[in-house]
C-alpha cells in the first residue's frame, strides 16, 4: 500500500440472513483514503453507509472482503488485538455521545489515553480543550452539558491519542442547525490543525459538502466519488 494511503477498502461485503431470507448490505465495495483527508460517506436512510462505518471501525465484521488501516488488515486481528488497535487507531464518533455519566470532561476525553494506560501530555490536552471551546467546562459532567458541547467532548475523546482515523456517525443528527455547524467546523480544524483523516457518514447533503471528497451509497453499493472543489 502507498505511504500516503491510510484507509483501503478491498471488496467489502456484509450480508444478513441466508437463502431467500438474505439481504444484501454492502456489494463489494472497494476504495481507498489518505492520510489528511476529509471524506463524507453519503446516502439514503438503508442505503448501508453506517454498516460500512462500524465494518471500518471494527464494531462489525464484514462477510468478505478486507480492511488495512495503516498496512494492518483489521479483521485478521484476534478480539483482544483488535480492540487494542481500535483504542490507539480509530476515533469514533456517535450520535448520541455516549459520554460516561460519572465521568467529567476532562476525565471523558481523556478515557481512551488511561485504558492504555498512556502518560498525559498536558500541554495537548489544553491545547485540545482550547480548540473545543470547553476551558470553562472541563469539571462538568456530561447531564450539565448542552447537546453540541457533549459532542464536542465526544469529539475531544476521538482525537486524544492521535488516531489514524477518526470515522463520524450522523455526528450532527442529534443537534440543531447551528450546533451543527459548530461541530462541522470542529472537525474541519481537526483535519487541518492536525492533519487528521476523518470520514464522515451523513444523510445531509448540506453537512456532506463540507468535505473535501463526497462518496455517495445506495443499495449498498457506491454510486458516486467526487472531489469537492467547494
Amino acid at each position: 500500500m502507498s505511504e500516503n494511503i491510510i484507509l483501503k477498502c478491498e471488496n467489502l461485503t456484509k450480508t444478513y440472513g441466508n437463502a431467500e431470507n438474505k439481504t444484501i448490505a454492502l456489494d463489494n465495495i472497494s476504495f481507498t483514503v489518505k492520510k489528511g483527508q476529509f471524506v463524507s460517506i453519503i446516502g439514503a436512510s438503508g442505503s448501508g453507509k453506517s454498516t460500512l462505518l462500524h465494518l471500518l471501525g471494527g464494531v462489525d465484521k464484514p462477510t468478505s472482503g478486507k480492511v488495512f488501516i495503516n498496512n494492518i488488515d483489521i479483521h485478521s486481528l484476534i478480539e483482544d488485538d483488535l480492540a487494542a488497535f481500535r483504542r490507539k487507531e480509530i476515533g469514533i464518533i456517535y450520535q448520541f455521545y455516549n459520554l460516561l455519566p460519572i465521568m467529567n470532561v476532562k476525565e471523558n476525553i481523556l478515557l481512551p489515553s488511561q485504558l492504555d494506560k498512556r502518560k498525559i501530555d498536558e500541554q495537548q490536552l489544553n491545547d485540545l480543550i482550547n480548540v473545543l471551546g470547553l476551558e470553562d467546562r472541563i469539571t462538568h459532567l456530561p447531564n450539565q452539558l448542552s447537546g453540541g458541547q457533549q459532542q464536542r467532548v465526544a469529539i475531544g475523546r476521538a482525537l486524544i491519542n492521535h488516531p489514524a482515523i477518526i470515522l463520524a456517525d450522523e455526528p450532527t443528527g442529534n443537534l440543531d442547525s447551528k450546533s451543527s455547524q459548530e461541530i462541522v467546523e470542529l472537525l474541519k480544524i481537526s483535519n487541518k490543525k492536525y492533519n487528521q483523516t476523518i470520514l464522515l457518514v451523513t444523510h445531509d447533503e448540506r453537512i456532506a459538502k463540507e468535505a473535501d471528497r463526497i462518496i455517495t451509497i445506495k443499495d449498498g453499493t457506491i454510486v458516486k466519488d467526487i472531489e469537492n472543489r467547494g
